[in-house]
């Protein structure tokens, strides 16, 4: 198997996609210093698993991004691709037919490390597996850089050891072997688990039997109380119904009291009503005697203000009466002197003595309509009082 060419772009100085083509078995890369040369053996190391930045000569993974210059801008993601020419059949299981092997490392900015192989996305592990045994790795001698020489030669036993079985291909068994070995003791940690497991179960179950046997007097007990309880609910239905039927005689009663009570109340209605009418008819009757009371009243008024005036007229004519009884005194004293006068009062006196008895019998005459009138309004408020009385006892 034979390292055909390395497509790089974004790691490190190869900021645009390059591929360097392997065309031979012997092939070497020249250049000044700060080239890239060395860039292209941590690309095959980084595509291979590397995962310590310390290796790739950075202090962490993103460092092999291309982080821009004066000239051009950081990218956000670097890609390695690896060919492999495998005509000779030098790989072996699922991808021993495959003439070509493509295998692919992709870094981004947020530190997402993706691994294809032939195109199709896998796992870190799945890379290193197919490389066991041939010498291919990211730390693998096969990868021969400055002070590698003098880092075997002064290499422990134990490193030493690393790098013969690696050569002799037998470090994929012995990953295999320490692999089988992970997976025993996970095995046997996973038993020990599982009887842990079983015995917390175990408890578990004794518990839910305790339970399932208070579960099962728990059921025969509600069992029983549901049948106690549905006794006592036809105890207490048979007792309710006896008193609901004692409940419907006495309501059937009081609805017979009931309806001669609304009987009752409608003849007391019907007798309201016809109360009401008789003291309608009572009130007009009320009315018209008020009326006839008010205009007595008018002409008694009318009456008293005629013999007021009457009896004004007679004090004016006593006061005249006076008045000429003087002056007769008068004349008298001189009567030689006033015989024409005193003729002349005489006639005067006699012209007036008619004009009095008119006045006193219109005053006799009002004095007797003025007792009618007391009577006949002593009458009617006698007939008042009898109406009022009448008329409180329907209300």
């Amino acid at each position: 198997m034979r390292l055909k060419s390395i497509k790089l772009a974004g790691f490190k100085s190869f900021v645009d996609p390059t591929t360097v083509s392997f065309p031979s078995n012997m092939a070497a890369v020249v250049g000044p210093n700060g080239c890239g040369k060395s860039n292209i053996i941590d690309a095959v190391r980084w595509v291979m698993g590397e995962s310590s930045a310390k290796n790739l000569r950075g202090e962490s993974m993103t460092d092999v991004i291309f982080n821009g210059s004066n000239t051009r801008k950081p990218v956000t993601q670097a890609s390695i691709e690896l060919i492999f020419d495998n005509s000779d059949g030098t790989l072996t299981g699922e991808y021993a037919a495959f003439a070509e092997i493509s295998i692919r490392r992709r870094v981004t900015r947020d530190s997402q490390n993706t691994y294809f192989l032939n195109g199709a996305k896998c796992r870190r592990r799945d890379i290193t597996d197919i490389f066991l045994g041939t010498g291919l790795g990211p730390r693998s001698y096969s990868i021969i850089e400055q002070g590698m020489i003098s880092k075997l030669i002064e290499a422990k036993p134990e490193d030493l050891r690393i790098f013969i079985e690696e050569a002799a291909g037998i470090s994929k068994y012995k990953e295999r072997r320490r692999e089988t070995e992970n997976r025993i003791r996970r095995t046997h940690e996973n038993l020990a688990r599982l009887t842990d497991l079983r015995e917390e179960l175990e408890r578990q179950l004794e518990r839910l039997h305790r339970q399932a046997q208070a579960a099962e007097k728990y059921q025969e007990y509600k069992a029983e109380e549901r049948q106690l309880k549905a006794q006592l609910s036809a105890l207490r239905w048979q007792a309710l119904n006896e008193q609901v039927g004692q409940r419907e005689q006495v309501i059937g009663d009081q609805e017979v009291g009931f309806e001669a009570l609304v009987a009752e109340q409608r003849n007391a209605d019907a007798s309201i009503e016809r109360l009401r009418d008789g003291h309608h008819e009572l009130s007009e009757r009320f009315n018209q005697v008020q009326g006839r009371f008010y205009s007595v009243g008018g002409d008694i008024a009318r009456v008293e203000q005629t013999i007021q005036h009457g009896q004004q007229r007679l004090r004016q004519l006593q006061d005249d009466l006076r008045d000429a009884e003087q002056a007769r005194l008068e004349t008298e004293s001189h009567l030689g002197h006033d015989r024409t006068l005193l003729a002349t009062l005489g006639e005067e006196l006699a012209m007036l003595e008619p004009e009095q008895e008119l006045a006193s019998a219109s005053a006799e005459e009002a004095g007797a309509q003025l007792e009618d009138a007391e009577m006949a309004m002593q009458g009617w408020q006698e007939q008042w009082e009898g109406f009022n009385q009448r008329s409180a006892e329907p209300r």
